[in-house]
């Protein structure tokens, strides 16, 4: 194994290394078997989910619960469950590819499949013991059986830790008995088997534990709230769940005791990275639905699809879907190379995937954010392309909008996970995991001395961009580097400089994966390059203006006109892309296409 392939295992380190682009992985590699998958998976959604759309909006539960039993009979529910517990255990990309695929046509499907697959599965696969995996896991793979995780509470939300619900030791040791209250538990009005959260007597941290509600001893100890109504993602089950004395077999405990936060964490950087895939196929149904409408809209006597308002839309929402898939594979390919690397040295499967997620979590925490971000917006590009059309609940696209909100919120909000990349990122380097202190070292050298004037050779296909690229690391390692000089331990504090720094290494880590997805696969002329080179272009500008604010808010005099030359110099282009020829050659093949 490579040097380079061993940096590429290691999170966070595409911040410090320059990756050749033989060593990312795309969509254009995947194998016939995963083609199969996401061709039915993709004819199931079609013929049963989208005709469907207008019962889904009028809060048909039992609906979703029939659409989940009938990928369970597919198998879809249990491609990441190993198969001796069964499922068809396939690995981390695979797992990617079938989230992207069930969950892009309606939220409130994607919400159940995501609850149920990810957080409701998840947590006993990864910490249950041998007996609790062979009792609940089964089901949950079958579909015969559907699963909820319970942490959110009242007053604990993104402090998860904080959780008011109590377990104590029944008088003859054999049981816990729950009490406490969880808020908006997903697939609660149909799941059967529960993953929650509590603290045992007065401990400081949350304990795991797992029950399935048919085998309670008093089925009246665990009672639920009415569903919720919501914004969007109307036929998700969405309930309150009370816990009044309920008895739970002490062998039912997940994990180890005050182990729970770490549990909830990991399940959650799985989460993110899926939520991601979970987009992917919305933003690409919302891009050719809009597409298909401006090109059968007219006006002025001829379709929209031939205005420059509208065609800079479509190339900038195309745009998005190609730079999502491009962060979103690369990462998950990297996740399952760390796992199988943990197998080969002798890890056990449960502690490398584990392990293996958790050494991209800060990828994971980008992706979250980026492509639910970009998808939100692509459902309001889609509404305008509409016009007043787009505004009502007789087309696709207010549904779409609704239920690409939530995804903004779920598995830790924006906020909460830019704020825990650049953090995570930080403890890695303390840690010594990742040295960021010498390339920032050195690149305080380079602002001392003289630049060079020299034109550099860009004839080669996008060796200019990546040379970009190259520079924009230095941006963030330039603007993180003096702000932890100066605030040291107290970074935390600094909230709005953390969220600068989160936009630069999101932007970064994306533009990469797009530019080398287009080097690997395409050519100069192609729109795949176009679109690799327009993202390029909006994640300098964006950059600049995150770097500037974070520049002028912590450093002054001297060190503010160096740090403020420097962010000239590494953002510099010797040969500016025409950003409107760029887009109109986007536009011009997708329109062709009537799809993305």
């Amino acid at each position: 194994m490579s040097d380079t392939i061993k940096k590429n295992l290691v999170g966070g380190a595409f911040l410090i290394t320059d990756t050749p682009a033989s060593e990312i992985f795309t969509l254009e590699e995947i194998t016939e078997e995963q083609k199969m998958l996401r061709d039915s998976i993709k004819e199931f959604i079609d013929k049963e989910v989208v005709p469907k759309r207008e019962r889904f909006e009028n809060k048909d539960y039992a609906l979703t619960e029939e659409m989940m039993r009938k990928l369970g009979e597919m198998g879809v529910l249990g491609i990441a469950v190993p198969e001796e517990y069964g499922g068809l255990g396939m690995d981390f990309v695979t797992t990617m590819m079938a989230c992207d695929m069930a969950s892009g046509a309606n939220g409130s499907l994607a919400t159940a499949y995501g609850a149920h697959t990810g957080i409701g599965t998840l947590p006993i696969l990864l910490y249950g013991t041998e007996e609790q995996k062979k009792k609940y896991l089964p089901d949950l793979a079958a579909g015969t059986k559907f699963g909820a995780y319970c942490l959110t509470e009242p007053d604990a939300g993104s402090d998860a830790n904080s959780g008011k619900t109590k377990a104590r030791l029944s008088e003859d040791g054999k049981h816990y008995i729950i009490n406490g209250q969880k808020m908006w538990i997903s697939n609660a009005g149909f799941a059967d088997t529960f993953t929650f959260f509590a603290k045992i007597d007065d401990d400081k941290n949350i304990t795991g534990f797992v029950i399935n509600r048919s085998e309670l001893e008093n089925p009246e100890s665990m009672t639920f709230g009415e569903e919720e109504h919501k914004l969007g993602i109307r036929s998700s089950s969405t309930r309150q769940v009370f816990f009044n004395d309920m008895k739970v077999p002490v062998e039912n405990l997940l994990g180890e005791r005050n182990n729970g936060f770490k549990i909830a964490l990991n399940a959650l950087n799985v989460g993110r990275i899926k939520l991601a895939a979970a987009n992917l196929d919305g933003q690409r149904r919302i891009t050719s639905l809009a597409i298909n409408y401006a090109n059968e809209r007219k006006q002025f006597g001829v379709a929209i699809s031939t205005f420059g308002a509208i065609r800079k839309k479509i190339a900038e929402m195309a745009t998005g879907i190609f730079v999502s898939e491009a962060g979103s594979y690369r990462a998950a390919k990297n996740i399952q190379d760390k796992i199988e690397e943990l197998i080969a040295g002798g890890m056990n499967h449960q502690e490398a995937e584990l392990k293996g997620v958790e050494e991209f979590a800060v990828e994971c925490s980008i992706l979250k954010v980026f492509v639910s971000d970009l998808t939100q917006l692509t459902a309001d590009e889609g509404i305008q392309i509409y016009g007043g059309m787009g505004f009502s609940e007789d087309a696709p696209m207010e549904q779409a909008w609704r239920d690409s909100r939530i995804a903004r919120i779920y598995e830790g909000t924006n906020e909460i996970n830019r704020l825990l990349a650049v953090g995570m990122l930080i403890k890695k380097a303390m840690k010594g995991e990742l040295d960021l202190l010498k390339p920032a070292m050195a690149i305080g050298k380079e602002l001392m001395g003289i630049p060079s004037f020299e034109v550099p050779d860009y004839s080669e296909f996008m060796s200019e961009e990546k040379a970009i690229i190259h520079n924009l690391k230095k941006v963030f390692l330039m603007v993180s580097g003096a702000a932890l000089q100066k605030y040291m331990m107290d970074i935390e504090k600094q909230q709005h400089l953390l969220l600068n720094a989160s936009e630069i290494l999101n932007q970064i880590y994306l533009a990469e994966s797009a530019i080398l997805r287009a080097e690997k696969h395409f050519n100069a002329d192609s729109p795949e390059a176009a679109m690799a080179q327009l993202n390029l272009y909006k994640a300098v500008e964006k950059i600049t203006v995150a770097a500037k604010e974070g520049i002028v808010s912590f450093a002054e005099g001297d060190e503010q006109r160096m740090m403020l030359s420097g962010l000239r110099r590494f953002t510099k282009y010797t040969n500016m892309p025409n950003v409107v020829a760029l887009t109109e050659k986007i536009a011009a093949h997708f329109i062709e296409k009537n799809a993305y």
